[in-house]
């Protein structure tokens, strides 16, 4: 009797500590323009319900992505630190067979430190973190994926007989096993998500990673989202718009499953996009910000960014200081009493936001491309930036958002500390550990053109 009185007391405590521990969502949209969604001031996208999620939390007026564009950002996110730390600086290529561009092993990912604490964990979506067996979702914390392993996918076909090139066409994958596509992308990612958090209860805490490749390239949306839109002249915009609806649209859904199971109260909802919005290549709108994916101006690293979590978040507020994607990572993990990242490159946001401690969570934030092509650091209201050999750029953004007034000779002694603290800040991180996927795939075509020779021979 005394043995089964303590089962039952354990069994009480074990549900207790669940419950006391909230679901982690991260929704991460791909490519999304500074300007587009409502709660960002767009008049000419609808996105009702990213507006409600914004509305329900704290909407980050300097959110930013620890990089500016996708495979590392996700690297560093998925790892809870700079991807620099470990030389991940370059769009991995899609691989399925090269065991060795990826996620570095060494790195315990997210999903795996709350894998290790109790956490139900799946990833949806785009994974571009590495395409080959051993970088596979399911080896890296995840229970279930569904989704595709390369930078980006057709929104309405599989078709195993063209190049694999990036995988655009391969086959979606169901924990390991390969699929067709049977309609919009978007609505079967949005489809699996609220599915699975259907399927959860308050018995142990669930950790959601909803990685969305919309509005990424190619600009594909159904008709009926495009009529939506038909009001916009051009083609390109017209397909983003709808392709970000769409999404919209998808992610109402979810909330609105986790409403229905009662675990909206009991579960964190983080939204941001990867980088900035190409505007060229998929009609986004950065807004006041100049540049876009790609740079390490403001146009390619600061991004919508949404925490929500009502009952324990204040709702409708916004947060000034500087933060970004990778505080995201320290925030699930001391949620979530998981096992911490060493080094203080990500902080837990909520002490911040519930005025629990003061000041800031970053005195500075750095961002590089590549092996230094693009370097830039902020600090309180100072942007520095400098590109390959030349001259230094300060910015004010509390009064030059657009960084159009480079105040570097004006202020030289900023100047002096922004390089300082970012040259220490680098003198942690590792080279390239690997090509770009561009590179990569010019070096094996090259050594396919060497192995076949001559035409003709």
């Amino acid at each position: 009797m005394k043995l089964a009185s303590c089962c039952l007391l354990l069994s009480v405590d074990l549900v207790l500590h669940a419950a006391a521990r909230p679901n982690i969502v991260w929704i991460v949209a791909d490519d999304l323009g500074y300007a587009d969604v409502g709660f960002q001031g767009s008049k000419e996208i609808e996105t009702p319900h990213l507006d409600a999620l914004a509305a329900s939390g704290v909407c980050f007026s300097s959110g930013y992505s620890s990089h500016p564009f996708c495979s590392p950002m996700r690297a560093g996110l998925l790892a809870g630190r700079y991807q620099h730390r470990f030389g991940y600086v370059s769009n991995v290529p899609y691989s399925p067979h090269d065991d060795f561009v990826g996620l570095s092993k060494k790195e315990v990912t997210v999903a795996k430190r709350l894998q290790k604490a109790g956490y139900r964990t799946m990833a949806i979506g785009k994974w571009h973190v590495g395409a080959s067996h051993s970088y596979h979702p399911s080896r890296r914390g995840f229970d279930h994926f569904y989704g595709f392993l390369g930078g980006g996918h057709d929104y309405f076909k599989v078709d195993v007989s063209k190049p694999l090139y990036e995988g655009y066409f391969s086959a979606l994958q169901r924990n390991g096993q390969p699929e067709g596509l049977e309609g919009y992308l978007t609505d079967r990612l949005s489809d699996a998500a609220v599915d699975f958090v259907s399927d959860q209860n308050a018995e142990s805490p669930f950790f959601l990673y909803l990685a969305y490749n919309a509005p990424h390239t190619p600009m594909q949306a159904p008709q009926s989202w495009l009529d939506r839109y038909a009001n916009v002249k051009d083609k390109k915009r017209r397909a983003y718009c709808a392709m970000v609806a769409a999404m919209d649209h998808g992610i109402g859904r979810v909330m609105a499953a986790l409403e229905k199971a009662g675990l909206r109260e009991s579960t964190l909802v983080a939204f941001l996009s990867d980088n900035g919005g190409p505007e060229k290549a998929n009609g986004s709108d950065n807004g006041p910000l100049r540049g876009g994916k790609g740079d390490v101006f403001e146009g390619g690293v600061r991004v919508p960014f949404v925490l929500s979590w009502p009952g324990t978040l204040t709702s409708g507020e916004r947060y000034e200081a500087p933060v970004h994607s990778i505080d995201l990572s320290a925030t699930a993990l001391a949620l979530g009493e998981a096992e911490k990242v060493k080094g203080k490159d990500g902080v837990n946001l909520i002490p911040f936001l519930k005025g629990e401690v003061e000041g800031v969570p970053h005195e500075a934030l750095f961002w590089r491309k590549g092996n230094g092509a693009g370097k830039a650091a902020r600090m309180g209201k100072w942007k520095w930036l400098r590109f390959e050999k030349g001259p230094a750029f300060l910015y004010d953004l509390e009064s030059d958002l657009a960084e159009s007034k480079n105040l570097a000779k004006q202020h030289p002694d900023i100047v002096a500390r922004l390089e300082k603290a970012y040259a220490e800040w680098d003198a942690d991180n590792l080279p390239t550990a690997f090509p770009s996927y561009r590179t990569y795939h010019e070096k094996l075509r090259e050594v396919h053109k060497e192995i076949s020779g001559p035409k003709g021979r």
